[in-house]
This record gives C-alpha cells, sequence and structure tokens, in this order.
C-alpha cells in the first residue's frame, strides 16, 4: 500500500467516524435509549467481521499464540465501547464539528503520549517542540470550532 493511499484510508476512515456518530446518535433517538443502539451498532460490526473472517478463511490462532499477547492488548474493544457511548450520548448535544474536535483533541494529545513512552505498543517518538505545539494548534481549533 503506497504512503498516499495509507493516507487517503485513514481520511475515509474518521470520515467514518463522524458518520458513526451521528448514525448511533440517530438510532438512540429512535430507539429512544442508548443500550440497545449500541448492542445494534457492535452487533452489526461484529457480523461484517465474522463474515469476513469466514469468506477469507482466516485460521483461528493458537491458544499459545493468543498467550503471548500482552494482557492489556485484550482490552481495546473497552476503548472502542468508550467511544461509542460517549458519541451518542454526546453527538446531539454537541454537534458534528465539536464533538470530533473533542475526539480528535484527545486522540492527538494521547498519541503524542503514548509515543513518547512508547506504551501499548507504539515506537518511541519523542514528544518534540513541534508536536507539542501541534497539539496546541489543535486546541486553537477546538476553539475555533466550538465558538464559532
Amino acid at each position: 500500500m503506497t504512503a498516499l493511499l495509507a493516507w487517503a484510508f485513514a481520511v475515509a476512515a474518521g470520515a467514518l467516524v463522524t458518520v458513526q456518530a451521528g448514525a448511533n446518535a440517530e438510532l438512540k433517538r429512535g430507539l429512544g435509549e442508548p443500550v440497545p443502539a449500541l448492542i445494534v451498532n457492535y452487533l452489526l460490526g461484529l457480523s461484517v467481521v465474522v463474515a469476513y473472517f469466514l469468506a477469507m478463511r482466516i485460521s483461528w490462532p493458537s491458544f499459545e499464540k493468543m498467550g503471548a499477547v500482552p494482557w492489556w492488548a485484550w482490552f481495546g474493544g473497552l476503548a472502542g465501547s468508550a467511544y461509542g457511548v460517549a458519541a451518542i450520548l454526546l453527538a446531539g448535544r454537541l454537534g458534528a464539528a465539536t464533538l470530533m474536535a473533542l475526539v480528535l483533541t484527545g486522540q492527538l494529545v494521547a498519541s503524542v503520549i503514548l509515543d513518547h513512552f512508547g506504551w501499548v505498543g507504539f515506537e518511541v517518538h519523542q514528544a518534540s517542540i513541534g508536536r507539542i505545539f501541534g497539539c496546541l494548534l489543535m486546541l486553537a481549533g477546538l476553539a475555533c470550532i466550538s465558538v464559532f
């Protein structure tokens, strides 16, 4: 995969995160409760992944391989669920732009910290002045988006 294609894929995935937040908020409004909406969201996502798994004839990893995975790596789904709950509860109240600006700010600041210390499997990339300045610019962008 070329760098340009990887960037385009990442931008498209980011756009879909915004669509997901709006769709889930509307599902919550229609169903009347956030939990059933999240269950529908994750069951649909799971069904797509299982269908892909079966169609591609991917073999399940051995217990030995699963045992070698760091304990904390099994909790990635909890982070996705936390985002899902936050988005479904806040999307209607904050609007797409403010919600995504807040989410992106949290992601960017956390990513600089995780990179700096090499936590959760990331290679170490120092929190340079440029990266810290980028976080500050993100905060300025957040202020512009949420105020205007």
